[in-house]
């Protein structure tokens, strides 16, 4: 669909088989439903563990085609399965449901007005990370392989997740609970394909990495405690800022000065520090939040290793304690891209896309709770483009602020690669 006729010439493709373009064909067939869908999705977004409606609409649209449909996966999750009635092996799609508190600021028609509680606080509700075009392109994805049942080998099961950005406080939710429900088993599902949407990559394109692709979350909490005294008398204290301050420094050379970087990237931020509600009070107690993020086991076990080290002896050496709350209260690991798996499939990509549309890309330290569905089974995730080409990179508003825009062309590529992939996979399998 996005091949070049020169690289054709070239000889890059051989010959375009009558089922990719026959697959191709019922892409476009289907384009302007999934652009229906994604502008529903978008004007009407719903937070983590809230997609009440949204898995609604999609249980509706899933149950038109007389799929096998479960509804309150982890609270509010959709899962269909298309038994094609012969053997084979079981390939699931995922896509991810949840919207943001953030408030859209767009002029466009279908843009979102909603509101939603977060942390017991009425804010407004924005699809600002491509969620929607992911249920739009996996719901065209449906549709097309439904359509062709008599052609598949085996099932495809069709998940649709809530909770990716995170379950609000003291609650659960996600891929780690889908997983914990049995939302891979009953049939035993052999691999997991996902999307992304990219904001900053051009229509038409899709990015790849082998092995790890998205860096393991593991948030921390630190509190110090130590001996409140007046500001102007810091010698009878054990002041638990000046322990933060040394401590934050010194987690940094974790990273700066342990772990051989040339190998991965790592990070241990801290992003939050209360202490203190005075000038010239020299507080009892300081309390710290952060993250850690690895993109490989060696890295994050050093880091858990070290962490606690460093901790204790920077609040012993100056007279005060630690507590240190590793991790805090959720983690993500490792996204990672099977490294058979991925190599199996790049043709199929290639194919889809065009080699000169297939990217490989470095690592990166954004995280995602697809991991979970990859620790348990071989697992491809990758970007689709879903930036116009005449807008350069830099000008492309980044995921998760007000300004967030994909084009809805950049779907067309995500529902044909989906849908090759299940083809592709079963065929070879």
């Amino acid at each position: 669909m996005y091949r070049k006729l020169a690289a054709a010439a070239l000889g890059v493709f051989a010959t375009v088989s009558v089922a990719q373009t026959d697959v191709e064909k019922k892409v476009e067939a289907v384009e302007a439903d999934v652009i229906k869908w994604r502008h529903h999705f978008h004007e009407f977004p719903e937070l983590s563990n809230r997609e009440f409606n949204t898995a609604k609409y999609i249980e509706k649209f899933l149950r038109s085609l007389d799929l096998d449909v479960t509804t309150g996966v982890a609270r509010t999750g959709v899962v269909a399965v298309l038994d094609s009635g012969k053997p084979g092996p079981v390939v699931a799609l995922r896509a991810d449901m949840d919207g943001l508190p953030v408030k859209e600021e767009s002029d466009l028609p279908y843009r979102s007005t909603q509101m939603g509680e977060y942390n017991g606080q009425e804010v407004p509700v924005m699809h600002a990370c491509g969620h929607d075009t992911h249920m739009a392109m996996l719901m065209g994805a449906a549709k097309i392989l439904t359509g062709m049942k008599s052609e598949l080998r085996g099932k495809v099961k069709f998940i649709f997740q809530p909770a990716e950005e995170g379950a609000p406080a003291g609650e659960k939710g996600g891929a780690e609970i889908m997983v914990k429900e049995g939302v891979l088993k009953n049939p035993d599902v052999d691999v997991i394909f996902g999307l992304h949407i990219s904001a900053n990559s051009d229509v038409g394109t899709v990015s790849y990495n082998a092995g790890g692709t998205m860096a393991a979350v593991d948030p921390f909490k630190i509190v110090i405690h130590g001996k409140q005294a007046h500001g102007a008398y810091p010698w009878k204290s054990v002041d638990p800022v000046v322990t933060a301050a040394q401590m934050i420094m010194s987690l940094q050379t974790i990273v700066s000065r342990e772990l051989k970087l040339i190998d991965d990237a790592a990070v241990v931020s801290v992003g939050s520090i209360h202490g203190g509600n005075r000038s010239n009070i020299i507080p009892e107690t300081v309390e710290m939040v952060g993250t850690i993020r690895t993109l490989n086991k060696a890295a994050r076990d050093h880091i858990y290793e070290t962490l606690p080290r460093k901790v204790k002896g920077i609040a012993d050496s100056m007279g005060a304690e630690a507590e240190l709350t590793l991790p805090l209260d959720y983690y993500y690991p490792i996204t990672y891209n099977d490294p058979e798996l991925t190599a199996q499939m790049l043709p199929t990509v290639k194919r889809t896309a065009g080699e000169e549309n297939t990217i490989l890309t470095k690592p990166v330290t954004g995280a995602e709770d697809f991991s979970f569905f990859q620790e348990e089974i071989p697992g491809l995730y990758m970007w689709v483009g879903g930036k116009p080409l005449d807008v350069p990179e830099e000008e492309s508003p980044a995921h998760h602020t007000p300004e967030f825009y994909v084009d809805d062309s950049g779907m067309k590529l995500g529902v044909e690669l989906l849908t090759n992939l299940t083809l592709d996979y079963m065929k070879n399998n």
